[in-house]
Parts: structure tokens; C-alpha cells; sequence
């Protein structure tokens, strides 16, 4: 059996050739320094060590944008130092009154704090200098350390001066009190202690620093949401590289792939999945503010992140796009004003190897930056097909991004972000689950998987004292053609050839409040999108295909389906304090769809002669439209206990079938929910310890769900009610000691349907790739020394994979451990995933040979080495 594109994936295309190269000979060019890595994680104060960031994260998610933080150049026109009866003050005053956002640090005897979205504007330059201000303190500098953060270094002579920070009209007031040396201790200056990376910095003392009463950005535990977020520090300690990673340390939400392969991973937030077959996923999901859909192209590697957020629950009033179950938004890092160079390389078994390189810095000094990023990876399979003596899976492939950053003036923001992604991987490997040996088949075509995807986004921001535009605009291309032996036997059966091509291009506008409101704060936004999907799928049939059971001879059954869709909305939201505690918000967004859908199915024997006409559909159209309100109570008990409650409508929109039968099925209706929430955020021990807890209640109507039988999926309605839970806890119960914890429970069955094939009743059955118990646990520790260690569980309970309940998962745990050692600009791990070896499978269909699926990854080992200059 053969198939004409055949498959060469350990072919490489030039572009990831180069990338790989020049990651190479990044990483070995040790001797070049080409600059600081610039930290832009928000931080608390630490009193005694060296560099430790504890993120104490501010977000917008309430009020208006796409990530959590996205602030505007501020001015600071004036530094003043004044001596007090502890030591001194250092005021930076800012024009219009407006508020600042720091984080800090520390080195040998140095205070560093940096302020973000800030530049220096003094009359007598870009830097500020005052030797010995008072007794104690030998020297404060004022600088701007990049196109968006001005660096503040305070040095004492006897060890780190004491630091508060104070609320200010005028802007910003740090208290500095020199630090003293005791008879039995030594300075801290003579202290040797060895080199560690920015992320073995450690903290003792946590203190939040909060920005004055009148900023936009908000503690992450101020935000009336049930959201996770994972900062630079957790993506690189956790080795985060997908999706899936992202997943095992988020409650309620799951990822199951096509076991190790990129073809076609489903995914669930709180019940709602993306198993209606490449139609309109129920989750928002952007990357560096361009909207990906369709399983086919999600399963994409990430490199160079600066964080990854997951919103849980409908948020129609501040995305462009409507999503009824969530949002996960990835957020890579930005261009520097100071160059700085990054790298990682690891070696595993299943001879696997990973390559990440990044580099940045500034193209026009303070006005034009530029950031550079790439990966690389290759393995061998976890599955061998002892018919062909060959692998199934692995394979290679990898992405790379360019990002460029232009600031014409304080005002204006212009960024611009491309990214191409390349594999040539194996076919998803899937065996017979009644087989004894997972990692072992049999199959007389091995097949393949091809993945290319591009996408560019241009976002220009504008920062009035009175406002804020902002204009997103992108566009994406992605194509997925792969071929597996969908018999899973050594017959010549039948080869099943997705080929499936996605475009979209999206504008958001959104007006919105300015950073210093407070009291009401507004938005107001509008949205459309052009997106078109193309299924040009064969089914190759052999010589052996009548016997297995198919319905054609030898031959092939080529499907051509095309669909348009156009998205116009609008959407706003405002939110009002009556009182100090209490603010309420209200929103409102207005949707309207418009789909088309042409799809021809016709069969040809291999010999020519036989011509049957199986499908024709032509201009096949379903509209819909949707007001979706939003309105949030949230009440502050005390400055570190938060309660709120919500109700919101969820939408997702009526499609058009990827493949229908029938003209009957090549279209379905909208998907809506209410959606109810009450939450509590609770920070305790000086903000040591983090506990927020979160209730939900959701009833779906019209839930798109697909029938499968004998390789026909049918997309149908039905209505399904959702209850759960989160509990997500961070605690620092010791200098380096980090544990962070996650619970989640879902409840999501069918209320009435019936199974399209079969018409058998759905009520009360569960709704597939939603397991009801997630949890997630992960102890990490960094010495003072250097030493790194971080070991993490992640669990699933029971998991449906049909929508009669008869194929599932039962509950399972994987464990992972990591372990190295940190010196200052270098990182040695070494890294054990799935230690226990634990089988469980991914997903499961019904076939002609039987019940086949793919399983996860097995056991795997290896090391790794990290740099940065």
C-alpha cells in the first residue's frame, strides 16, 4: 500500500536548519557577554540575598485587554533625594500624577528596583547620580535600563538598605534605612557567596508592593476571575513546552493528543471541549494576540515565553473573540533595549534532542527593538511497527518568531510579531488496545504527519491622559496533511489522508478608559473576523478492503469540503466602585455569524471504471447572532480577602460541518450557556500564602457534540448542565521553598440527545474528554548555593472518549522530577518525566479490527544546559 506524498519527515526544512545552527553556535560562544537578561517579572522585596523573583503578578484581565498586563510608556520628569531621620527618601515624580509599576531585586549590597512601562525624561539627561547621600548609603543610581524600564540601584556599606515604598501624588517615594552591621557579623560586602542565574534568586522577606490607589493594573488576586497564571520563573522551572505542559498545572483543563503526535490533540476548560470536529472551538486561544483554532493546528511547541494565562469561564467583554468556556493567552517575550542572548540545549533518551535560542535588543537606540527566537526538536518513536521494522511516530520540526518593537514617543506603542512552525513528524501511533504491548504494532503503511503554519499580528497602541486606542490586526495560514493506516493491521485496508488547510484574518479596535482611572473604568470594542476551512481528505482503499469490512473496493473516496465564515461583533463593559470595597461591573457584547459551506464526496476505483457520486452540497448557509451580558459583584473583607460573584452568557457560534453526509448535516446550531460563579481570593502570612477557591454552575444549550461511526462524524445538539470546583494554593514556607497546588472538579452530563447512529439516549452520560478530577502539585527548592530541585504530580480522574460512555479512562497519576545545579549565567538539569512508567491512553475509536487508541509518553530521561548573556 502506498500513498503518493510519501513521508519524509527527517527532512528538514532550511529555515529550522538555520535556526538549529545558529542555537549551536549560541550556545558554545561562551566567551561573548552581549548583555543582562532583562527580567520583567513583578516581584516582592527581599532583605538579605541575592536575586530571587517571587511574582506577585498585576493584571487587567478585569477591566480590558488580551493579557494580563499591557501598560504604556510613563514619563518620569523629575528625582529628587531627600535625607529623613531613618536615612532617605528618593522621589520620582511623574508627569500627570501618574502611578508607577515595580518589581526588585537584589546583589551583593545593592537594592534594585526596576519600574516598568517608565522612562527617564530629566532636563539634564537619561541618568541620575548622588555619591554617599547620607551615612550608610554610598551611592544611588537612576537609569534607563530598556525602552520600557527605568533601574534604580541603591548600595549601602554595610549590606542591602531596608526599602519601603510609599503612595504619592507626585509619583513614587522609596524609603531607604542604611543597613547595620552587628559586633558578630560580618559585612555583607566580604560575604562570598557563589554565582547563581536569575532564577536561583532567592527572598526572605515577602512584601507586596502595591501601586497607588489610583492604577489600572490590579493584583492578581484582585481580579473576579477563576484564572491561572504561569510567569517566566514557573514556565522554566517546569520546563513548559506546550499545551499539554500547561495543562498538568492548571485545574480544569486538559489536553489528550494523538498520543506523542501533533495530529489533531482535543482539549476541555471546565467541560466544554473542542470534540465537535474542527468546528468553532469553545475556548479562546491566542498566541502573542493571534486567534488559533481547529485541533489540527493547536498541538504547536512554545519557545521563548514570558507568560501563559488561563481565564476559565466565558469572556465575550474583553476579547475580540467570543469564548464560552475560557481563554488561554501565551504571551512571549518582548524586544530589549539592551541585547541579551539565550539558549538551551537537551539530549534524552528515544535519542531525543531539543534546541531553543533567543536574542534581542535594540535596532535604534531607546526608540527601535528587535527579538529573534527559534526551536528545534527531533526524536526517534515511542511506538515500532515490527511489520515495516520502523518507528510510527517521531520525527522533527520546530518554530521560530520575529518580534519588532518601535516607540516613536511616550505615547505611541507599535509592535509587530511573525512566527513560522515546520514539523515533519511519524503518524499518530495508534495500536490495538488488545494488544499486550503498548509501544508495539503491526501495519502494513506507517503514514505521517506534516504540520506548517504561519501568522503575523501588528498591534499599535495609543496612551491619551484621557484614553486609550488600541488596533490588533492578524493573519494566520495553517496546513495539516497526514496519512495513517486507519485499519491498524498488516491488511491492505484502508488509508485514511487528512489534508486540511485553515486562514483567518482578524481586526480588534478597542477604545478604553486611561491607566489613572479608578472609580469607572470602560472599554469599548469592535471585532470582526474572516475565517475559511478546507477538508480535502482521501480515502485510499486497498486490495483487501471489502474483506475488512469497508464499503468501497480498492480505490479512492475523495472528500472536498470548503467553509466561509464572517464574524462581526461589538462588545463593551464598565466597572464602578460606589463605595472603597465594592465595585460592580456590568458588559454586554452583541455577536453575529454568517457560515458557508460547499462539499463534494466522490469514489473512483483504482482502475478508473468505476465512478460513483456519493455527495453534492452548494451554498449551504447558517447565520446566527447573540447579546451576551456579563455582570460581576466583587467586595474586598479586608485588603488580603477578596469574595466575588458572576453571571455571564456563553456563545459559541452555529457552524458549518468539516465533513458532512448529508446536506441535512452540514450545518448545526449555536451553542449558548449561563453561566454562575462565586469565587473567594485570600492572601495570608504577609502574602507567603495564596488560596483561591472558585464555584461554578453552567447550564449549555444546544452543546455541539459528533456521532462517530465507521469513520463518519456528524456534528448534533443537545442541551448538558456543568458543575465544578477550583482550589489553587501557593505557599513560600521557607527561603527557596516554593509549593503550588491545584484541585479541580467537574460534573458535565447530558440533560437530554441521542446518539445520531446508533439513537440510543444520552441523558445523564458524560460529556467526552472531561475528566471529572484534575489536580496538579509541584515543591520546588533553590538554595542560596545554587542547588535547583522540583518535583511535580499531576492527576486525571475518569475520562469519556464517546458520547455513549462505553470507552474510558480510568483515573491516573504522572510523576516528574527535576533536578541541577545554577551558577549565574549557566544551568546544568537533569529531568525525569513519567517516572513510574505509567500507561494510559489519550484517545480511543472504535475499528474495523477492533477498539485502537494512542497512549501518552512513556518514561522519559535525559539533560539539559542553559545559558544566557
Amino acid at each position: 500500500m502506498t500513498y503518493a506524498d510519501g513521508f519524509a519527515y527527517k527532512k528538514l526544512s532550511p529555515v529550522l536548519r538555520f535556526i538549529l545552527l545558529s542555537g549551536a553556535a549560541w550556545v558554545l560562544s561562551t566567551n561573548v557577554v552581549l548583555g543582562t537578561e532583562v527580567s520583567s517579572q513583578t516581584t516582592r522585596l527581599d532583605s538579605q540575598k541575592r536575586e530571587r523573583t517571587e511574582t506577585s503578578l498585576f493584571a487587567q484581565a478585569s477591566t480590558n485587554t488580551n493579557s494580563i498586563s499591557n501598560l504604556k510608556i510613563i514619563k518620569v520628569t523629575n528625582i529628587k533625594v531627600n535625607s529623613t531621620d531613618k536615612g532617605l527618601e528618593l522621589i520620582l515624580e511623574t508627569s500627570q500624577g501618574k502611578q508607577l509599576q515595580v518589581t526588585n531585586n537584589s546583589d551583593g549590597n545593592s537594592f534594585i528596583a526596576d519600574i516598568n512601562n517608565a522612562q527617564l525624561g530629566l532636563n539634564d539627561g537619561d541618568r541620575f547620580t548622588q555619591e554617599k547621600p547620607v551615612a550608610g548609603i554610598t551611592e544611588i543610581t537612576v537609569i534607563n535600563k530598556d525602552a520600557n524600564t527605568i533601574r534604580i540601584t541603591v548600595t549601602g556599606e554595610n549590606g542591602i538598605p531596608q526599602a519601603e515604598l510609599f503612595d504619592s501624588n507626585q509619583g513614587l517615594i522609596f524609603g531607604f534605612k542604611p543597613a547595620v552591621t552587628s559586633l558578630n557579623q560580618a559585612p555583607a560586602a566580604t560575604e562570598e557567596k557563589p554565582e547563581q542565574t536569575p532564577t536561583s534568586q532567592q527572598n526572605e522577606d515577602v512584601i507586596e508592593l502595591i501601586v497607588t490607589a489610583q492604577k489600572t493594573p490590579e493584583n492578581l488576586q484582585d481580579v473576579p476571575i477563576s484564572i491561572t497564571v504561569l510567569d517566566r520563573d514557573q514556565l522554566e522551572s517546569a520546563d513548559v513546552r506546550s499545551f499539554d505542559d500547561v495543562a498538568k498545572n492548571t485545574p480544569n483543563f486538559s489536553v489528550f493528543g494523538s498520543g506523542t503526535n501533533r495530529l489533531s490533540p482535543f482539549y476541555s476548560v471546565r467541560g466544554i471541549s473542542n470534540f465537535n470536529a474542527f468546528s468553532r472551538d469553545g475556548v479562546g486561544i491566542y498566541v502573542d494576540d493571534v486567534p488559533y483554532d481547529l485541533g489540527a493546528f493547536l498541538n504547536l511547541g512554545f519557545n521563548d515565553l514570558e507568560r501563559v494565562e488561563i481565564l476559565r469561564g466565558p469572556q465575550n467583554t474583553l476579547y475580540g473573540r467570543s469564548s464560552l468556556g475560557g481563554v488561554i493567552n501565551v504571551v512571549t517575550r518582548k524586544p530589549t533595549n539592551e541585547f541579551e542572548l539565550k539558549n538551551s540545549i537537551s539530549y534524552g533518551n528515544y535519542d531525543t534532542f531539543k534546541a531553543q535560542t533567543s536574542i534581542s535588543g535594540p535596532l535604534v537606540e531607546d526608540k527601535l527593538f528587535f527579538r529573534l527566537s527559534g526551536d528545534y526538536t527531533t526524536r526517534d518513536g515511542y511506538v515500532r511497527n515490527t511489520f515495516l521494522d520502523r518507528d510510527v511516530d517521531g520525527g522533527s520540526g520546530g518554530n521560530s518568531r520575529v518580534k519588532l518593537l518601535w516607540t516613536p514617543s511616550p505615547d505611541w506603542e507599535v509592535s509587530f510579531n511573525a512566527s513560522f512552525d515546520d514539523y515533519r513528524e511519524g503518524a499518530a501511533p495508534y495500536v490495538l488496545l488488545n494488544q499486550p504491548d503498548p509501544s508495539e504494532t503491526e501495519l502494513d503503511f506507517n503514514g505521517f504527519t506534516n504540520i506548517v503554519n504561519n501568522a503575523q499580528s501588528l498591534k499599535i497602541a495609543y496612551d491619551k491622559p484621557d484614553f486609550r486606542f488600541t488596533s490588533i490586526t492578524t493573519n494566520r495560514f495553517s496546513n495539516q496533511k497526514a496519512a495513517y493506516d486507519s485499519d491498524a493491521t498488516t491488511a491492505d485496508g484502508e488509508i485514511n489522508a487528512p489534508d486540511f488547510t485553515s486562514k483567518l484574518f482578524s481586526q480588534e479596535l478597542r477604545f478604553q478608559s486611561p491607566e489613572s482611572a479608578d472609580k469607572l473604568k470602560w472599554i469599548f470594542g469592535g471585532y470582526f473576523e474572516s475565517s475559511k476551512f478546507e477538508n480535502n481528505r482521501p480515502f485510499i482503499y486497498g486490495a483487501d478492503s471489502l474483506a475488512l469490512g469497508f464499503p468501497f473496493p480498492a480505490g479512492e473516496n475523495k472528500v472536498d469540503v470548503e467553509s466561509d465564515t464572517k464574524t462581526y461583533a461589538v462588545f463593551s463593559q464598565v466597572s464602578y466602585k460606589p463605595i472603597e470595597r465594592l465595585t460592580l461591573t456590568t458588559g454586554l457584547r452583541y455577536e453575529s455569524t454568517n457560515s458557508k459551506i460547499d462539499a463534494t464526496e466522490t469514489f473512483t476505483s483504482t482502475d478508473g471504471s468505476l465512478v460513483i457520486p456519493l455527495l453534492s452540497i452548494q451554498d449551504v448557509e447558517k447565520n446566527g447572532d447573540a447579546l451576551l451580558p456579563r455582570f460581576v459583584a466583587e467586595y474586598k473583607l479586608t485588603p488580603n480577602l477578596m469574595t466575588y460573584g458572576s453571571i455571564s452568557r456563553g456563545y459559541r457560534p452555529a457552524g458549518a460541518s468539516f465533513q458532512p453526509i448529508s446536506e441535512d448535516t452540514a450545518v448545526f446550531d449555536a451553542e449558548t450557556s449561563w453561566n454562575y460563579e462565586i469565587g473567594l481570593k485570600s492572601s495570608w502570612l504577609d502574602n507567603k500564602l495564596n488560596v483561591n477557591l472558585a464555584l461554578f454552575q453552567n447550564s449549555v444549550n444546544n452543546f455541539q457534540f459528533p456521532s462517530i461511526s465507521g469513520g463518519n462524524v456528524v456534528i448534533d445538539n443537545a442541551d448538558i448542565n456543568v458543575t465544578g470546583a477550583e482550589l489553587e494554593v501557593r505557599a513560600t514556607p521557607a527561603t527557596g521553598l516554593d509549593i503550588i497546588g491545584g484541585l479541580g472538579l467537574v460534573n458535565s452530563r447530558f440533560k437530554n440527545g441521542n446518539d445520531i447512529f446508533t439513537g440510543q439516549s444520552l441523558e445523564d452520560n458524560r460529556t467526552t474528554f472531561s475528566p471529572d478530577l484534575t489536580y496538579n502539585l509541584a515543591i520546588q527548592y533553590r538554595s542560596l548555593g545554587g542547588l535547583f530541585g522540583r518535583l511535580e504530580l499531576a492527576g486525571f480522574g475518569t475520562t469519556y472518549f464517546d458520547d455513549l460512555n462505553t470507552i474510558k479512562q480510568d483515573p491516573y497519576a504522572l510523576v516528574n522530577v527535576r533536578a541541577g545545579y545554577e551558577f549565574k549565567k549557566y544551568g546544568i538539569y537533569l529531568f525525569a518525566n513519567n517516572i513510574f512508567n505509567t500507561e494510559y491512553v489519550t484517545q480511543v475509536f472504535d475499528g474495523i479490527a477492533g477498539r485502537y487508541g494512542t497512549y501518552g509518553a512513556p518514561s522519559t530521561y535525559g539533560v539539559q544546559f542553559t545559558s544566557r548573556f
